[in-house]
């Protein structure tokens, strides 16, 4: 590719568009065609691999981690409660969890908008276990060199060897994600104790079995397949960039005219910018773009190529940071700006939102109460010539311990409460129970009455009490 070529290009990186390679390169638009990425050592390397082992670490602990009688982050679907160490979310509780999901999606956008896409290049899933697998595959395969030479050479018994490994390999690692990802949902102990005893539900053998078969689908043959052709993300991301968004991002004007040079050159005399067109960057990348050809949908900002510049740049004695995390106005020399009002918006928006989950998850209450009324009767006239209205009454108790509830009516003078006025419920369990209120019709002033049922309990020496309306009729 020409430096004309090159210029025009890097001209318009101020929009993410989808790079246009050349003939040399269009294959890796090709599912069948595979990047053998290479390994690189370096800052953002190193920050990556470590929030990727510990984002594992924490994934693969966290439901081993006890709380009372039960894991402390337990999903459990058969008796719809999510259990989030002390907090328990209840289906009549899942706005709590729709707001989680909101304050996640506007994280995204909001650090999406300030870092670009950090977040796909250091704590992704799909990133994370591509690149455990890519360890895997240097482990056993060699360097990326070896590796292209050893997928050239004939079956071979050396060949077979480190195939079968690192694919066995590949395998334990997708079957423990799956165990550990059911182990969410059913207790982590019955898991692995029923998996391995062979006396698991086909229920569970069904699932692990296929996030088992998807992990190591994902990570250890589509990889950059998710991020280029599946992920909806690098599609929506362009409405969240700005010329001011941190991106990956390579100073043409400083780089070109690119060639080849020995150390001792001077780049000047030859007519030549930093860059020693090594195509390093080309071979570390997951996705494998060219960072030279501009901003594109396809980069991940995991950062592995400005490594492998900084590293090219300390051995020629160059200054590093041809390739850095930049901003296209500071590429085009014009002042960043770091406050901006989508930024702004989505920090406010983001910081409403947490306040809110904060306080709603702090005043959940810990009883629920639904009153029902009678429908096959609006009222009846009981023995003594009081007039009778019948509920039922569902009390749910959503603490783990067994609660005593202490019932009553309110809102109207010398109302009878007629049915159990105390009950004993233990802990997520459900009580129905049908009670009546009689009146006297000398108390009554109207054929329709706003009266509330009322429950208490004590909850850790602090008194709890909810109130529900309902209507009462009358002739």
């Amino acid at each position: 590719m020409s430096t004309d070529s090159n210029s025009k290009d890097y001209s318009k990186h101020n929009r993410i568009k989808i790079h246009q390679p050349d003939a040399a390169k269009a294959d890796r638009f090709n599912p069948r065609n595979r990047i053998y990425v290479r390994a690189v050592e370096g800052l953002w390397t190193n920050v990556r691999r470590r929030m990727g082992w510990v984002a594992m670490l924490f994934f693969l602990i966290l439901p081993w981690i006890p709380w009372g009688d039960r894991q402390a982050v337990w999903f459990n679907l058969s008796e719809q409660k999510f259990h989030v160490f002390a907090l328990t979310i209840w289906p009549q509780d899942l706005t709590l969890l729709a707001a989680l999901f909101m304050i996640a999606a506007f994280g995204l956008f909001f650090v999406t908008t300030y870092l670009g896409r950090v977040w796909c290049g250091y704590t992704c899933p799909q990133t994370v276990w591509t690149f455990i697998f890519i360890w895997f595959e240097e482990k056993f395969e060699g360097a990326r060199n070896k590796r292209i030479k050893l997928d050239k050479m004939p079956w071979s018994f050396d060949k077979i060897w480190r195939k079968t490994a690192k694919h066995t390999s590949w395998v334990l690692v997708s079957l423990l994600t799956a165990m550990t990802f059911v182990s969410y949902f059913v207790p982590t102990r019955e898991v692995y104790t029923d998996v391995f005893t062979l006396s698991a539900d086909i229920d569970i053998y069904f699932w692990v079995l296929f996030f088992t078969a998807a992990t190591y689908g994902n990570a250890g043959w589509m990889r950059e397949i998710m991020c280029l052709h599946m992920c909806p993300y690098a599609r929506f991301q362009s409405a969240m960039f700005d010329k001011n968004t941190f991106i990956v991002g390579y100073d043409a004007k400083r780089g070109e005219t690119r060639g080849p040079r020995s150390r001792k050159a001077d780049p000047k005399e030859l007519g030549l910018g930093d860059c020693i067109d090594c195509d390093l960057c080309v071979q570390v990348c997951p996705t494998g773009i060219d960072i030279r050809n501009g901003l594109q949908y396809e980069c991940i900002n995991c950062g592995g190529c400005i490594d492998a510049c900084d590293t090219t740049m300390e051995r020629m004695g160059y200054a590093k940071g041809l390739i850095s995390y930049t901003t296209e106005n500071k590429l085009d020399g014009i002042k960043e700006k770091v406050l901006r009002p989508k930024l702004v918006g989505y920090g406010v928006v983001l910081t409403v939102m947490i306040l809110v989950f904060i306080y709603a998850s702090a005043t959940i209450s810990p009883v629920r109460m639904d009153v029902i009324r009678d429908r096959n009767a609006l009222y009846r006239e009981n023995s003594q010539g009081n007039i009778e209205n019948t509920f039922t009454i569902k009390l749910l108790n959503k603490t783990e311990q067994q609660q005593v509830y202490s019932l009553s009516v309110a809102g109207l003078n010398n109302a009878q409460w007629i049915g159990p006025d105390s009950v004993t419920i233990d802990g997520g369990k459900i009580m129905t129970l049908p009670i009546s209120v009689a009146i006297d019709p000398v108390e009554l002033k109207r054929s329709i009455s706003d009266i509330y049922i009322e429950v208490s309990t004590e909850i850790e020496g602090e008194k709890v009490e909810i109130k529900q309306e309902t209507r009462f009729f009358a002739p």
